[in-house]
């Protein structure tokens, strides 16, 4: 099987020798594994990162939705970004919000987040969890207000969105601890197979980002061959983590299609079964309407 990075899809992107292809050269590219039904939804982005302005989002959206991209969830990181998420949301249609605060956040506490799940935009809770890597918070505060969101979407009834970076065994110990909502993510999966099953074990979906295109993420694509089907998410995470070929490039909702079809490859499938899937796993995982 043809593997990312090599000479795979991620290989074959690179059509535009010496340079990354231009956003409109990629909608024409990715449009080449898309039949005329493929609907994708990118099950996690930052669409308001950083205010980027009415215009800004609506040029996202539009190129989204060109390469049929029809559903977007733009995800809070701490409560002021959240209500921005929110913000965003109640604007357009197909757009959804997460209220949450990421584990960089967690020193500053989750006070007001409560109030934020009210909001009919809201799906889910998150991004939260435990981030080791860069440990912008003392690793107690991680761990506390992580604990907190995931009985907030207990008691909510509401999806839960999970970053876990460099601390896979203490993610697993504090949702053990507290419970695991019924509908639970792990966004941007970094880990391998065997993490991958441990999610799976505890009922998890496993989202996969443009990491799944990196030449050293062979790990990432063996997780993805062995997860099933209606297991599995896919997400850009932007404006972070731009997929082969655009690395270095702001990421953006457009290229969720070049994520999918890395994913079709790792699983040997197409692109059109990839994207049927993720619909359907999205529409169940976030209660988003189907149509």
């Amino acid at each position: 099987m043809d593997r990312p990075g090599s000479s795979g899809i991620a290989a074959r992107l690179r059509v535009y020798p010496g340079r990354p292809p231009t956003k409109r050269q990629t909608r024409v590219y990715v449009r080449l594994f898309m039949s005329d039904a493929d609907r994708w939804t990118d099950n996690h982005c930052h669409l308001h990162f950083r205010d980027p302005g009415a215009a800004s989002v609506q040029e996202a959206l539009a190129a989204a939705r060109e390469v049929g991209v029809e559903r977007m969830i733009t995800v809070g990181c701490d409560v002021l970004d959240s209500a921005a998420a929110i913000a965003v949301a109640a604007e357009h249609a197909g757009v959804y919000a997460t209220a949450g605060v990421h584990p960089h956040e967690a020193e500053g506490g989750i006070d007001g987040l409560a109030e934020l799940l009210r909001f009919p935009e809201v799906v889910a809770v998150g991004e939260c969890g435990l981030d080791y890597f860069y440990e912008h918070s003392p690793r107690a505060a991680q761990r506390d207000a992580f604990a907190a969101q995931i009985a907030m979407a207990l008691e909510s009834d509401l999806a839960l969105v999970i970053h876990s970076r460099e601390a896979w065994a203490d993610t697993f110990d504090v949702l053990a601890a507290t419970g695991v909502p019924d509908r639970t993510i792990f966004h941007c999966f970094t880990g391998g197979p065997a993490e991958a099953r441990r999610c799976l074990d505890v009922g998890a979906m496993v989202s996969f980002s443009g990491i799944i295109t990196f030449k050293t993420a062979s790990d990432v694509r063996e997780a993805a061959a062995l997860c099933p089907l209606d297991r599995i998410l896919v997400e850009t995470d932007a404006p972070y983590l731009a997929p082969v070929p655009h690395r270095g490039q702001t990421n953006r909702p457009a290229l969720v299609p070049v994520v999918g079809a890395a994913v079709a490859e790792a699983k040997g499938l197409t692109s059109e079964d990839v994207a049927a899937a993720t619909w359907d796993n999205a529409t169940r995982t976030y209660r988003l309407p189907h149509s």
